[in-house]
């Protein structure tokens, strides 16, 4: 029971991070400076929005998440289950992000959404 909470904690924080990620990097548009300072600029103009903010604490408790989950349960459990996310994300995309999403995507979140109900 205690792995599938912290699956679904898991799930949860990192579908957050990367939809506010997504949602974030496209307001902000394309990092094209590599150089240091242009780096720091487009770094520093990130750090101000919340949104990523958020994404980035968002990041940090699924990555605390899952190493719980580690410590309470195999790999070979713990790597495909948290893949479940893949297959929320691609729903969000759709309806949240309004992204085209082909069919064969759509054909390897459920295929990806099958292999988690397999594992349960």
């Amino acid at each position: 029971m205690k792995a599938w909470l912290l699956v679904a904690v898991v799930v949860l924080s990192t579908v957050l991070s990367d939809v506010l990620q997504s949602i974030e990097m496209k307001r902000h548009g394309e990092v094209v400076e590599f150089h240091p300072r242009g780096v720091h600029r487009q770094l520093s103009a990130l750090f101000r929005r919340w949104r990523m903010i958020l994404a980035f604490f968002w990041m940090a408790v699924s990555f605390f998440a899952f190493a719980e989950l580690l410590a309470a349960a195999d790999i070979s459990f713990a790597v495909p289950a948290t893949a479940a996310s893949l297959a929320v994300e691609t729903v969000l995309a759709r309806i949240l992000l309004k992204e085209h999403v082909s069919s064969k995507r759509w054909a390897g979140a459920l295929l990806v959404a099958g292999g988690v109900v397999l594992l349960a």
